[in-house]
C-alpha cells in the first residue's frame, strides 16, 4: 500500500491521506512537467544521501525496487503470469545500470507491454460479458487481497481469475439496481477507461512511478511527489475544509478508508470504519459509478463536493461476515472545534453506595501552530487539567485511542504535565546523533491516579506520550495490545518547481527507557479484545518498514510522594497491574459487548480474506437488499472502535526539515477552534454514549483509585 507524509512531523498516514482528511484530495501519482530520464539518477542519489538507513545502492534495494515497481504496474496480480513475471524481473534487473547511462528504454518498453495487456484484458471482458449466455454466478469465491492470492500460472488460470473478478464487479452494478444489459455496458466501459489511462501515460509519468517505487523500497513512508502533487497540496491548504472528512488510500485497486477525521460529516454519521472499501459512488439520487481500479485522484473528485450536498458510497466491509451496504453522507464543513481536547466527568458507583467522580479527557490530536498566538493543544490541555483539579476529580482517564499524532513539541509539553521533569523522547538522526527532548518546566499539573487509553491506531506523537507515561510508571496503559508502532521521522525536500519533492525518512523516535516506538509501539498493561487484532494494522505490517532499535535510557528518577509538589503520583508496579488486570478480565468475560468482538475476531481469522459472492449479492427488491434502498448505512453492532480509534494518519516535517518542530496535522488550519477546549459535566443527553473500551478503562481507573487509597 502506498503511504506518505506531510511537511511537518512524524505521525502515520499519507500526504494525500491528509489532504483527503481535510478536503478529500487524492493521493495518486500525478504528472511531473519537467521530469526526464536524465534527472532520475540525481534524484535517486538525493534519497540515498538523506535516508536514515540506506546510504548506497545494494542488491537488496535493487530487488525491493523491482518488487515495488511490479506491484505498482500489476497490483491485482492479473496482468502477468508466473513465468511472465520472472521475465519481467529479468528485464528490470539492469534498469539501474541503464538509468545511470541515461537510458530509460526498459521502463518505456514495459509500459508498451502493459498497454497491450490492458487491451487484451479489455477484449476478454468485452467477449465474456457481451455473450448472450452470460449470467451472474453467485457461487464464485474470490480472495480479495492479492498478497494472499497466487499469481496465475497459465492462460486458463488467468481467464478464471478474470471471470471471478468480472462476476464480483457485475454484482456491484446489479445490486445497485442496474439492468443486466446496462451493467454489461458499464463494465465494458470501465475496462475501456483502464486501457485509455494506460495509453495516456507519458514518459514523465513512468519515471515518476519508478522514483516512487524506489522511495517506497527504502521504507513505507518515503515517497516521490511530482510537481503537480505538490501544487495540489498547496492549493488544498487554501481551500475551505468542506467534504465528508475521510482520508483515503489506494490498495489493490480499492479506495480504502484510512482515517475518519473527528468532527467531519462521516464521523458524526457513524456509518464508516477504517478498512472499509468504497466500491461505488453516487451523487444524491444519481446513478452509482463503479470505482474499483479507478485512479484515486478521480475517486476523490467524485466524493468531494459543496457543503450541504449529498454523496452516497457503496461500501464493502469484511468482518464476521462480508457486508455490502450504502452510506449516505451530507457534505459539511469540518468543525475543527470537534478535534480539540474535550473534558467530561463520569460518576462511577463503588461499594457501600458511594461513587467516584472520574474525569475523561479526550485528545483527538496534538494540534497547534508554530505561531505562539495560534491555538495550541498544550494550552487547552493545561486549562482542562486545571478544571479537573478544581472539580476535585478522583482520577483521570486520558483517551488517546483515536489520536493519530500532531505537533511534537506539544506532545512533549503535554507529557510534562504529568511528570515533574525528565526526558520525554529522543530523536536519532541519520548520523546517529541523539537529541533528548525534555519536559520544558518543573510544573506538575496533575498528580492523581491516571489511566491512559490507546489503540492500534494511536500513532507517533500519541506513542511519545504513552511511552513516557509507561516508562515513568506514571499511568496504567490500557486498550489494544499495542499502538500503531510508527517511530520514524520524515523530511520533505523541495526540488526545483518542475521536479516536485522528495519525502525521505531521516530519524527514529525513542522512549525514555531507550526503546524505539518503531514496530512494537507501546504495549498496553491491560489489553481489551479489539477488532483490530484480527487485521494487519500497524507499522510492522508495512512493506520494508525499518527495524526497531534501542538506545541508552534517559529516564529521570521517579519523584517520591510529598516531594516538592506536596503529593506526587504513586508509581505503577507490576503487582498493581496484575491485580487490576485480573479484575478487568473478570468483567470482560461477563461483557456481551466484548463477547461480540471476540466472536468477530474468530470469524474474521477463519475466513482469511475469502469473499463469497453469495454473501454480498442481494438482488434488487429482495428483502435482504431492502435496507440499501434508502441510502442509509446499517453499521454492525460492533461500534466499540467506531466510537473510539480511527485509522491513523501521519505527518512530515516543516519545510526546513527540522526534526524538533512538528509531527502531525497542518496546524495552521486549527486556528478556528474555540478557546479553552471543550468541557461538559457529563449530564445525561449531553454526551455520546461511552464505548465498551472507555467504560472498561473507567472501571480500571476506579479500581486504581481505590488501590491508591
Amino acid at each position: 500500500m502506498k503511504r506518505s507524509t506531510l511537511f511537518r512531523g512524524a505521525t502515520s498516514g499519507t500526504l494525500y491521506a491528509f489532504l483527503a482528511a481535510l478536503l478529500l484530495l487524492g493521493s495518486a501519482p500525478a504528472r511531473a512537467a519537467g521530469l526526464s530520464c536524465d534527472r532520475v539518477p540525481e534524484l535517486l542519489k538525493a534519497y540515498l544521501n538523506k535516508h536514515y538507513s540506506f546510504r548506497y545502492l545494494n542488491d537488496e534495494l535493487r530487488q525491493r525496487t523491482v518488487d515495488s515497481y511490479i506491484k505498482r504496474i500489476d497490483p491485482s496480480k492479473s496482468l502477468f503470469l508466473v513465468d511472465e513475471e520472472k521475465a519481467l524481473r529479468q528485464q528490470l534487473k539492469g534498469v539501474f545500470h541503464d538509468i545511470r547511462r541515461g537510458s530509460c528504454d526498459a521502463l518505456l518498453e514495459i509500459r508498451a507491454d502493459v498497454i497491450k495487456r490492458y487491451e487484451s484484458t479489455e477484449a476478454f471482458v468485452r467477449e465474456y460479458v457481451g455473450s448472450d449466455s452470460y449470467a451472474l454466478d453467485t457461487d464464485v469465491e474470490l480472495i480479495i487481497d492479492p498478497d494472499k492470492r497466487a499469481r496465475p500460472k497459465t492462460l486458463e488460470d488467468q481467464k478464471d481469475l478474470y471471470r471471478r473478478l468480472v462476476h464480483f464487479q457485475m454484482s456491484n452494478y446489479l445490486s445497485n439496481g442496474e439492468e443486466l444489459a446496462e451493467a454489461k455496458r458499464k463494465l465494458i466501459h470501465r475496462y475501456e477507461l483502464m486501457t485509455r489511462r494506460a495509453k495516456e501515460q507519458e514518459d514523465r509519468d513512468v519515471y515518476g512511478a519508478f522514483l516512487d517505487s524506489f522511495a517506497t523500497a527504502l521504507d513505507p513512508h518515503s515517497n516521490y511527489f511530482t510537481a503537480e502533487a505538490v501544487e495540489d497540496f498547496q492549493i488544498g491548504m487554501e481551500l475551505s475544509l468542506e467534504g465528508i472528512g475521510v482520508a483515503l488510500t489506494s490498495r489493490d485497486g480499492y479506495s480504502v478508508v484510512e482515517k475518519i477525521i473527528p468532527g467531519g460529516a462521516a464521523d458524526k454519521m457513524g456509518g464508516l470504519e477504517p478498512k472499509d472499501k468504497i466500491i461505488a459512488v453516487a451523487q444524491a439520487e444519481g446513478e452509482f459509478v463503479d470505482i474499483i481500479d479507478m485512479d484515486l485522484r478521480d475517486v476523490v473528485r467524485l466524493i468531494r463536493g459543496k457543503r450541504g450536498t449529498t454523496v452516497r458510497l457503496s461500501i464493502l466491509r469484511q468482518k464476521e461476515s462480508t457486508e455490502r451496504f450504502v452510506v449516505s453522507i451530507v457534505r459539511d464543513k469540518i468543525k475543527l472545534e470537534d478535534q480539540a481536547a474535550a473534558l467530561r466527568f463520569e460518576q462511577i458507583p463503588i461499594e457501600d453506595g458511594k461513587t467516584l467522580k472520574l474525569a475523561v479527557l479526550e485528545l483527538p490530536s496534538f494540534y497547534g501552530g508554530r505561531n505562539p498566538t495560534e491555538r495550541q493543544s498544550s494550552r487547552d490541555m493545561r486549562d482542562l487539567l486545571r478544571q479537573v483539579k478544581e472539580e476535585k476529580a478522583d482520577g483521570l482517564l486520558l483517551d488517546l485511542s483515536r489520536n493519530g499524532g500532531g505537533l511534537l513539541e506539544n506532545s512533549v509539553e503535554i507529557a510534562g504535565f504529568f511528570i515533574r521533569n525528565g526526558g520525554v523522547v529522543a530523536v536519532k538522526d541519520t548520523y546517529s546523533k541523539v537529541q533528548v527532548l525534555r519536559d520544558p518546566d518543573d510544573s506538575l499539573l496533575y498528580d492523581g491516579p491516571m489511566v491512559l487509553l490507546t489503540s492500534r491506531v494511536s500513532a507517533s506523537a500519541s506513542e511519545i506520550v504513552a511511552g513516557a507515561m509507561k516508562d515513568y510508571r506514571r499511568a496504567i496503559v490500557v486498550g489494544d495490545d499495542h499502538t500503531f508502532g510508527k517511530g520514524t521521522v520524515q523530511s520533505m525536500v523541495n526540488l526545483p518547481k518542475d521536479l516536485g519533492a522528495l519525502k525521505v525518512t531521516t530519524a527514529l523516535f525513542f522512549r525514555p527507557g531507550g526503546a524505539s516506538t518503531q514496530h512494537k509501539g507501546v504495549k498496553a498493561d491491560i489489553v481489551f479484545p479489539s477488532i483490530y487484532s484480527a487485521n494487519e494494522l500497524g507499522e510492522k505490517h508495512q512493506d520494508y518498514s525499518l527495524p526497531s532499535q534501542t538506545i541508552s535510557a534517559f529516564l529521570e528518577p521517579v519523584p517520591r510522594a510529598g516531594e516538592k509538589t506536596g503529593r506526587a503520583w504513586r508509581p505503577v508496579t507490576e503487582s498493581d497491574v496484575a491485580r487490576l488486570a485480573e479484575l478487568s478480565r473478570k468483567r470482560i468475560e461477563e461483557s456481551d459487548d466484548f463477547a461480540d468482538i471476540l466472536k468477530q475476531i474468530a470469524e474474521t481469522e477463519e475466513r482469511n480474506g475469502v469473499l463469497h459472492l453469495s454473501d454480498i449479492y442481494k438482488p434488487p427488491g429482495s428483502e435482504e437488499n431492502a435496507d440499501e434502498g434508502d441510502g442509509d448505512a446499517k453499521p454492525s453492532d460492533e461500534r466499540a472502535q467506531a466510537d473510539g480509534p480511527k485509522q491513523a494518519t501521519e505527518g512530515g516535517l516543516p519545510k526546513d526539515g527540522s526534526v524538533a518542530s512538528t509531527s502531525g496535522e497542518k496546524s495552521d488550519d486549527l486556528a478556528a477552534i474555540p478557546p479553552h477546549g471543550k468541557s461538559s459535566t457529563g449530564d445525561e443527553g449531553e454526551e455520546d454514549e461511552l464505548s465498551p473500551q472507555q467504560r472498561e478503562a473507567l472501571q480500571i481507573l476506579a479500581d486504581w483509585v481505590r488501590l491508591n487509597g
